[in-house]
């Protein structure tokens, strides 16, 4: 398992970006697994949407890629670099997460050649889907 503390020493995401708490499970390169718990006190509930606080679809996303770029950038080859986002795809919101959800967040690399590469990634609340997509990075 890697603290905040041990996935900053991988990505470069800081807060309040950072939107992993920890990851349960890797396997460089090719899976990661983690967890993000939203509390009512995240900056983003004050404007979206305050009488109806939800986090915003894209930055579950982007915690899916965040989790992706854990996984890659756990390589050898990859250590010190930076992931971008290359597109988004199929992505499909099936429930709302709001204050107090930890959030499952798993992403499989299923492509992957030179420095471009596509994540699947599913974000799980109470052990039920809610957000699917399919993530592609190039790793600069």
């Amino acid at each position: 398992m890697l603290d905040v503390k041990e996935i900053e020493k991988i990505i470069p995401h800081r807060h309040p970006f950072l939107l992993v708490d920890r990851i349960d499970e890797i396997e460089p390169g090719k899976k990661a697994v983690g967890c993000k718990c939203f509390t009512y006190d995240e900056w983003f509930f004050k404007g979206h949407f305050p009488e109806q606080p939800v986090v915003p679809g894209v930055l579950i996303i982007e915690a899916l890629a965040q989790v992706g770029a854990v996984a890659m950038l756990s390589l050898d080859d990859n250590k010190g670099k930076i992931p971008f986002f290359g597109g988004i795809s199929k992505a499909r919101f099936k429930r709302k997460i709001v204050p107090g959800d930890s959030v499952v967040l798993e992403c499989e690399i299923i492509k992957h050649k030179g420095s471009v590469g596509v994540g699947q990634g599913t974000a799980y609340v109470n052990g039920k889907v809610a957000v699917t997509a399919e993530i592609t990075f190039a790793i600069n």
